[in-house]
């Protein structure tokens, strides 16, 4: 199973892809989409909508997993943040790929088994689980690593949940004959 991870920004969107067979995890790509700060919104969107395209064409994920939008205190940066993560949703349904949803608590709890980590916590086990010998670099694609491999450790048991198609359960009701 080929899982496409997403820690959704404007500025910065962060991805990783991971390879996930029989419990075992490898790292095939990640990196972050950035997009100029100069620019206007909506031209910023469609470069995330145009660059995600082409993470869909090169890795043909089976599934797409994303970190729910979560904010506190900058309500103008969250809106954009949002703006953003629609587009990203609306790109795995073009792409026909499922999207699964982990709150930042559920991608640290699937890590470390704590649910308030720290980022470097997260970071330690995402390079320990994946036998790399430096850790991730930038911090979106680290967190982006981190939720995929939270849905490689996640999945088996998600889909044998009664509730694993309700909103709010990780995964959105989606199902896409053929894939």
């Amino acid at each position: 199973m080929v899982i496409l991870g997403i820690d959704p920004g404007f500025a910065i969107v962060g991805f990783g892809v991971v390879g996930s067979d029989g419990g075992r995890q490898r790292l095939l790509s990640c990196g972050a989409i950035t997009t100029p700060s100069n620019e206007p919104l909506p031209t910023r969107l469609l470069q995330i909508e145009n660059d995600m395209a082409q993470l869909f064409d090169a890795f043909h994920p089976d599934a797409m997993a994303i970190e729910e939008l979560f904010f506190t205190n900058n309500v103008t940066t969250g809106i954009g943040v949002a703006q953003a993560r629609g587009v990203l949703l609306a790109a795995a349904e073009r792409a026909k790929v499922p999207i699964y949803e982990y709150s930042p608590s559920e991608v640290k709890m699937a890590m470390t088994g704590y649910g308030k980590a720290t980022k470097k916590q997260i970071m330690d086990m995402t390079k320990r689980m994946l036998a790399l010998k430096t850790e991730i670099k930038p911090d979106d694609a680290a967190d982006a690593v981190a939720i995929a491999l939270c849905h490689a450790r996640s999945f088996a048991s998600r889909l044998q949940a009664p509730d694993a198609a309700k909103p709010g359960s990780g995964r959105y009701a989606v199902k896409h004959p053929g894939k």
